[in-house]
This record gives structure tokens, sequence and C-alpha cells, in this order.
């Protein structure tokens, strides 16, 4: 489904019903966004991952704008603050009050974002594997540069500089970092997920090579107010576990969950403990 929203059509899939019988009465559902990493991603390995959490809430998998199965926009509009505000927009088109929204890597710098500017419609935030600021580049680079062999510092040169040219260096790129990525990475899963997800190395390169290099939330993050979850991994090399302990630290009302067999992939590294806890977090704060 696509919602035509802020001049262009995002696109959407809805898993789990809004409502849900108990005895006599109809009862109504958290409704949890799910924003994909990136930039230049989309849902798919997300749903994958996410999908067993619709026994407990309705869950709405969305694709950034210009990203996967939304409509191309105008690329100067890919950037983090109008992602911030499609979510809203988006939020508006469903007709919803206050959702709860979970942001994976990039997503989750977008769900900072909207937990800072519209908290008014924030029931509940989940935050995994994620960072603040533009800090952890430095840190993803510095650790490359200390422990990657040279063909990954080689594939990593195209990231920092925002400088892939195809879809093959792409996937090039994702395969020689795959065991950077996942504690538990096998090529033969990662070419069959591979051909169901479509990327967009163009938006990649416009946040690495761009608004990524500048954006900080760090003192904003006291202002988050909502029960939040934040979820690291151990061996996260590109949102390395101290930008999830600093997260948890800043905003109020946070509780950290450190995943010590994972990487950044912690949904694929650990799939059953990190349901539990993603389950047990909408549970309890809804």
């Amino acid at each position: 489904m696509k919602a035509r929203v802020n001049g262009t059509e995002i696109y959407f899939d809805v898993e789990g019903p809004g409502l849900t019988g108990n005895g006599p009465d109809m009862i109504e559902r958290p409704v949890v966004f799910a924003l994909h990493g990136g930039p230049g991603g989309d849902h798919v390995s997300l749903r994958d991952s996410l999908s067993p959490l619709s026994d407990v809430a309705q869950i709405v998998f969305i694709d950034h704008r210009g990203s996967g199965r939304s409509t191309p926009a105008d690329p100067s509009t890919y950037t983090l603050d109008q992602n911030v505000d499609d979510v809203e927009a988006l939020r508006e088109y469903l007709g919803l009050d206050r959702i709860t929204v979970l942001g994976v890597s990039y997503g989750g710098m977008v769900a900072q974002g909207y937990a800072i500017r519209y908290p008014g419609h924030l029931a509940n935030l989940a935050l995994i594997v994620t960072a603040a600021s533009y800090r952890f580049l430095d840190d993803a680079k510095r650790h490359v540069t200390e422990h990657g062999t040279p063909n990954q510092q080689q594939v990593c040169e195209w990231l920092w500089q925002g400088s892939f040219e195809s879809m093959e260096q792409l996937h090039e790129y994702y395969r020689v970092m795959g065991s950077y990525y996942s504690t538990t990475f096998d090529e033969a899963k990662f070419e069959k997920h591979w051909s169901r997800s479509l990327r967009n190395f163009e938006q990649l390169n416009i946040g690495f090579g761009g608004f990524l290099r500048t954006f900080d939330y760090t003192e904003q993050l006291s202002q988050i107010t909502c029960p939040t979850l934040v979820v690291g991994g151990a061996h996260d090399w590109i949102c390395a576990p101290h930008h999830s302990r600093e997260i948890a630290q800043r905003v109020p009302r946070a509780h950290l969950k450190l995943f010590r067999n994972s990487a950044h992939a912690v949904f694929s590294d650990e799939p059953d403990a990190f349901l539990a806890a993603v389950r047990g977090f909408l549970t309890y704060s809804n």
C-alpha cells in the first residue's frame, strides 16, 4: 500500500490486527511503526525479523521516501529531517493518535528525531543498534582501520566517501563486510535476502556523504520522556555499544539491553532473545 504524504508516496504494509478479543470486549492493540536502516534500505529484512511480534501489536512496516517500494522522490528531500516528518505525516494519514516507533540503525536515528519533534503522539520508543550523533562514524572508521582486512578497508571507503556507483559495488560492500554486521553471517542466506530487497545506493551516498556527518541529538535526548527500550550488540562495529549506553543514560525512562553474542544484526544473531526483549517491552509498556 502507498500513502501520498508530503509530496510523495510512502510504501507501508501492515501485519497483525488492530483489535483483539478479550472475553466480551474488543481491546485496541498498540501500533508499532517499524523503521528500517540505510539510508536507502527497505523493510524486507526487518519484516522477516519482527513479524512474530504481531501477536502483541499491529506492526506498520515503512519504506522511507524513495527507498524500497516507495515512489522515487526529489533527491534533495532524502534527509533525516524529512524522514522524521514523513513518519508524522503517515501517522496522520492512518488516523492514529499515539504510536510506538521502533527504529533499527538509521531507522533508530529517525525514531530519535521523531521522539524529540513529536512527543505528543509517541507512546513508546524502541531504539535498536543505533547512535545519537555523527560520532558513530569516527568510531566505525577507527575500528576498520585497526581491525579490518585490506579488502574491508577498501570497500568501506565507498561508504565513508558516499561514493557507491552501482548496485554491484553495494552488493560487494555488504558481502565483504557481512561478518562485521553479523556474528552468524551466512553468505547463502545473505544472497537470498539480497535478492528480495530493493536498495538505493544513491540515498546511502547522500546520507554518509552529507547529513550523517553532522546530525547530533545528544543534548536533546533528555527531552524524550516516554518508556524507551535501547538495544545494542556487544560486537557492533558501525553503531558501537557505547552509543547505546549513552542513549540509555541520557533518556530518562530508558531500559538498556545489550546482547553479548550479537553484532549489528542483533535480530538475526540472537533472534529468540531479541524478540523476547521487544515483546516484553511492548507488553509491559502498553
